[in-house]
């Protein structure tokens, strides 16, 4: 399998950075020409083509929602963390809710595409050695998100998993977003999988393997305890957790 991997895995690099140089001056005209709204819809493209890129990997990503989320209200999206590539899913599969994800500041700049969206599309960019930088880019999200009616994306984990399995949930963000929003929906997710692209580190890539999206019941903020909510969320999340 491993060396299918090494025969695969240039085929997609080459694609995945053939797609984010296209996209990178789409978004500049999305934005300059239709506003947010433009830049938004061609970054929800940009990630069709991202997550359908894994295919020249052999790898499929399914999203499994039984659960109707209202649009046009501010959710807050709550998932474990297994790769990168968690992302461009996300954005294509919750594109009515307008997601926003919490990244650290150093993706910012540097990379077609991503640090263009993360700079200028409303997510936060913290730098997790600075406290107070931190505290108050989640202030100013959580306010952008609530003004804005977008929906919130965090992963409390902070860094990703490397085969799976669960990392305790740091709180701190999630609180900040949660006091901005008080009538925000949670809606937690478990992610299964996207570990394997990593499976033999940064190359080559893991091949042939599904990765999963799943949606549990959403939890009002209004009439709940915060720290209720925290705790329901993380059971929630892990309790569908497949760990290698």
């Amino acid at each position: 399998m491993k060396v299918i991997s090494h025969i695969l895995s240039p085929i997609f690099g080459l694609v995945f950075f053939i797609l984010i140089l296209i996209f990178h001056p789409l978004q500049w005209l999305g934005l300059k020409l239709f506003g947010q709204n433009g830049h938004q819809k061609v970054v929800d493209i940009m990630c069709w083509f991202l997550t359908k890129a894994l295919l020249f990997l052999g790898v499929t990503v399914s999203l499994k929602n039984k659960y109707n989320i209202p649009k046009n209200k501010t959710i807050i999206f709550v998932s474990n963390h297994q790769g990168m590539y968690d992302i461009p899913p996300l954005i294509w599969f919750f594109r009515k809710h307008v997601p926003k994800f919490v990244s650290k500041k150093e993706l910012g700049k540097g990379i077609p595409s991503i640090s263009f969206n993360l700079k200028y599309g409303g997510a936060a960019l913290i730098d997790r050695k600075d406290r107070s930088q931190s505290i108050k880019e989640l202030e100013k999200y959580s306010k952008r998100i609530n003004e804005n009616k977008w929906s919130a994306v965090i992963f409390p984990e902070g860094t990703r998993s490397r085969k799976g399995e669960p990392k305790k949930f740091a709180y701190g963000g999630l609180k900040t977003i949660f006091m901005h929003n008080p009538t925000a929906i949670v809606v937690p997710i478990t992610i299964n999988n996207s570990w394997k692209l990593f499976r033999y580190g940064a190359y080559p890539l893991g091949v042939f393997f599904p990765i999963t999206f799943e949606t549990h019941e959403p939890i009002p903020l209004e009439g709940n305890q915060i720290i209720e909510v925290l705790r329901i969320t993380e059971e929630k999340i892990k309790s569908k957790v497949i760990a290698g």
